[in-house]
């Protein structure tokens, strides 16, 4: 049986909220996974059809749920090419300049790890959503790529599907690879390598 109601709260951030049916009763849980069509993310105020099922605890929860007005998801699209070109190619830039002694080797690991790194925190987390479990905070992905993960983030975001539509998140991911990139450019100029080896000289 269809029920009708409204999106009376939600949390963009952990993809899940309540709707208020419009026969009365209790609000009952939805996920964003329990929605059909994702052309846009559910926000409050939203209209929605749904059926209510139960979770594996018992309590009711929304499934087949439809957003009044938004059609409904197409199948999705293949995994592009371009990202992984845009991460491998700087990557491969980064090895360059080590090889031609331009930038310190630690540089390049520093790189290599911290992507390794936000992928495996971008799998942690869309495997966390799937669960309903604790999420990695946007913050922290974002940190991440500013560190220097953006190449693993954005393979990860193309093959895992997972935070490559979401906005305002999308704009900040960017804002992030422009400073980074920012930064790296800097290391290659006699300032920055300077101050490279001045941080280095202080570890030591």
């Amino acid at each position: 049986m269809r029920t009708k109601g409204k999106i009376a709260s939600w949390n963009d951030e952990k993809g899940y909220g309540f709707i208020s049916p419009f026969d009365g009763g209790d609000r009952v849980f939805a996920h964003v996974k329990a929605f059909e069509n994702r052309g846009r993310r559910p926000g409050v105020g939203d209209v929605v059809t749904f059926s209510i099922a139960t979770d594996a605890r018992g309590r009711p929860c929304a499934k087949e749920a439809n957003i009044a007005g938004v059609p409904k998801t197409a199948k999705p699209k293949k995994a592009s090419a371009l990202p992984n070109v845009m991460a491998a190619g700087f990557l491969l830039f980064v090895v360059g300049a080590v090889s031609v002694s331009a930038l310190p080797l630690p540089i390049l690991l520093c790189y290599l790890v911290v992507s390794v790194a936000t992928f495996v925190a971008y799998a942690f987390d869309k495997s966390a959503a799937k669960k309903g479990a604790w999420r990695t905070s946007e913050n922290a992905l974002h940190l991440l790529a500013l560190a220097g993960g953006w190449p693993g983030a954005l393979i990860a975001q193309n093959h895992l599907r997972h935070k490559s539509r979401k906005q305002p998140f999308r704009a900040i991911f960017w804002a992030t690879v422009v400073m980074n990139c920012a930064a790296f450019i800097w290391l290659l100029t006699p300032e920055g390598a300077n101050a490279w080896q001045s941080i280095v000289s202080a570890i030591v």
